[in-house]
């Protein structure tokens, strides 16, 4: 029936009720007849007790999209959807999803290791992060890294410019560092 006092109308027609939808759930409706959801309709303000900022706020085209979560991200938390096309049958794809995920986290719980199969060490990962490389950069690409690095930080090419020291320090005491310690392969 209803809700508007007096009317024994059916009531077809949803309205938002006394209870708000929040946290326990979506609040609580009114149902009324056609011409009284006109009228409900017609004295019913959504920004009633809102501030300004409040009601820009939710005016906002990307009102609560600011703020990624598990299920509005642009990956919707998955990586990737499976080429289709690739695959006879639907199964396949989803146990290669999950096969490759399980890997994944098998690999990045693995030690980092050099190429010889030797484990890094904090320092080495460390030094390693100061040139910017992993630990499958060889000799060569250190060699080349550290020249541009201290290229970029020395004083003499910067016009006399000291400020950058404390980063060429870092540079090559990182290379002193792999120099002795990574791999000559």
């Amino acid at each position: 029936m209803c809700s508007w006092p007096g009317c024994d109308q059916p009531g077809e027609f949803r309205a938002p009720g006394v209870r708000p939808s929040g946290f326990d759930g979506p609040g609580d409706y009114r149902w009324f007849c056609l011409d009284h959801i006109r009228a409900f309709n017609a004295g019913y303000d959504y920004f009633e007790g809102m501030s300004p900022e409040e009601i820009w706020e939710a005016q906002s085209p990307i009102a609560g999209w600011e703020h990624e979560n598990r299920s509005f991200r642009p990956t919707a938390g998955v990586d990737s959807a499976p080429r289709w096309a690739d695959y006879a049958d639907p199964l396949e794809a989803i146990s290669r999803r999950a096969r490759d995920a399980r890997r994944d986290r098998a690999s990045a719980m693995r030690p980092a290791q050099w190429p010889d199969g030797r484990p890094l060490s904090a320092q080495d990962r460390a030094a390693l992060a100061v040139l910017g490389l992993d630990a499958a950069a060889g000799r060569a690409a250190m060699r080349r890294r550290y020249s541009e690095l201290v290229r970029q930080y020395h004083p003499d090419r910067n016009g006399g410019d000291r400020s950058h020291e404390a980063d060429l320090q870092k540079v090559i005491e990182a290379y002193q560092l792999l120099k002795e310690t990574a791999p000559r392969a």
